[in-house]
C-alpha cells in the first residue's frame, strides 16, 4: 500500500476541495457580464422568505376627560343660574329686559332655526354701528313674525360687538297674557315714539318693521311686495335723536308659512288681525305650527345718516321722502337677494 492511500484511509485527513466553478456560458458569442455585490445582495434578498411582522395591539383609548369637564362645568353653570333667578340676583332695565335670561334660554333656541333649520347667512353687518344708537328698519312677512326674532339672533351671532336689538312690537303683542312678559324679558318694547327715542338715546340698537300686520299676514302671492310704511313715525323718532337708519332686507320668511287664504269672520271672532290658512294649517293641527325649511339670506344696507336733519323732524315732507327712500332700498335689496337665492329650499 503506497503512502497516499494510507494518508486516504485515514479519518480527518482528507483534503477539502471547492466545486470547480462551471465554465461560463456563451450568450451570443460573449460572455456574460459578471454580477455586481448590490445585484446579489438584492437576488438574495428576493428569494428570501418573508418574515412575519409583529401584530400590533390597538392603543385602547382614554377615558374622554375633556367632555366630562365640558358637561361638568355645563351642569355646574345651570345649578348657578337657577340658583341666581330663585333669589333674585339678576337684573333688567327700565323697560323689563333680561340679557342674562335672554342669552340662557332665548337664544340658544332661536339659533337651532337660525343655523340649522333655516341655514341663515348674512351680508353687510359691517352696516350696522359698531357702537352707540342705530335704527334696524326692515321688511316684515312670515305670519308669525319670526323674522324678527331671526334679526336678533343676526346681530348676536354675527356682529363683532355681539350687540342685542331691541325690537318695537305691537300693542297686540303686550296685551296677551304671558306673551308681554316674554317679549319684554327678550329686549322688545311698545312701538311708540318714546319708547324708541328713549332707547336711543341709551345708545341701544331699535329695530322696527313699519309694515305691521300689513307685512305678516299678506298672501303668499304678494310675497316680497312691501306694504304701505304708515306715516313713518319711526323716521321722525330717529330724526329727534340723530340716529342712522340702517336698512335691512329679510328673504325666507315669506316660505315658512305660505298664506293661502285668510278666514276674516273667524280673525273677527278671535280678535286677531287675521287668520291664516296655510297648506299646513289648520288641516294638520298643531303640526302645521312647524315652519317649512326655507333658505334665509339677510342683508344690512348702508345707513343712512339723520344728524344733521334733527331740525327736520317735526317737517311731514322731510319724514315722507326719507320713510321712502328706506322703503325702495329694501325693495331693491330684496330684488337682488332673491337673484342670489333661485331656490327657496336651497342648502
Amino acid at each position: 500500500m503506497s503512502q497516499d492511500e494510507f494518508r486516504d484511509m485515514l479519518p480527518g485527513t482528507a483534503e477539502f476541495r471547492l466545486p470547480e466553478a462551471a465554465p461560463p456560458k456563451k450568450m451570443n458569442g460573449r460572455r456574460p457580464i459578471p454580477e455586481k455585490p448590490d445585484e446579489q445582495v438584492a437576488k438574495l434578498e428576493s428569494t428570501a422568505e418573508p418574515t412575519a411582522e409583529p401584530a400590533i395591539e390597538p392603543a385602547v383609548e382614554p377615558e374622554p376627560a375633556a367632555a366630562l369637564d365640558v358637561w361638568d362645568r355645563r351642569v355646574a353653570n345651570g345649578l348657578a343660574f337657577l340658583r341666581r333667578r330663585l333669589a333674585g340676583a339678576y337684573e333688567v332695565d327700565e323697560f323689563g329686559f333680561d340679557p342674562e335670561l335672554t342669552e340662557a334660554v332665548f337664544h340658544p333656541m332661536l339659533r337651532v332655526l337660525y343655523r340649522d333649520w333655516f341655514r341663515t347667512e348674512v351680508f353687510g353687518i359691517e352696516n350696522v354701528p359698531a357702537e352707540g344708537p342705530g335704527l334696524v328698519v326692515g321688511n316684515h312677512s312670515g305670519t308669525l313674525a319670526l323674522d324678527a326674532l331671526m334679526l336678533t339672533v343676526a346681530l348676536r351671532e354675527s356682529h363683532p360687538r355681539r350687540r342685542h336689538l331691541r325690537l318695537l312690537g305691537a300693542d297686540l303683542v303686550f296685551r296677551m297674557p304671558g306673551m308681554s312678559e316674554l317679549a319684554r324679558a327678550a329686549g322688545a318694547t311698545v312701538a311708540c315714539n318714546p319708547d324708541a327715542e328713549r332707547l336711543m338715546t341709551n345708545d341701544q340698537l331699535v329695530g322696527v318693521f313699519p309694515e305691521g300686520f300689513k307685512g305678516i299676514g299678506k298672501r303668499f302671492s304678494e310675497r316680497y311686495k312691501l306694504q304701505r310704511f304708515g306715516r313713518g313715525g319711526f323716521v321722525s323718532a330717529a330724526l329727534r335723536t340723530g340716529t342712522p337708519i340702517v336698512p335691512v332686507a329679510i328673504v325666507g320668511a315669506e316660505e315658512i308659512y305660505p298664506i293661502l287664504a285668510d278666514l276674516k269672520p273667524l280673525a273677527r271672532l278671535l280678535g286677531v288681525p287675521y287668520f291664516p290658512v296655510t297648506p299646513t294649517f289648520p288641516l294638520l293641527g298643531p303640526l302645521g305650527l312647524i315652519p317649512l325649511p326655507s333658505k334665509w339670506l339677510i342683508e344690512f344696507c348702508p345707513p343712512i345718516p339723520t344728524a344733521h336733519l334733527t331740525e327736520y323732524a317735526d317737517d311731514p315732507l322731510v319724514v315722507y321722502n326719507l320713510a321712502d327712500q328706506v322703503r325702495e332700498t329694501i325693495q331693491a335689496t330684496l330684488h337682488e337677494l332673491l337673484q342670489k337665492r333661485p331656490d327657496p329650499f336651497a342648502r
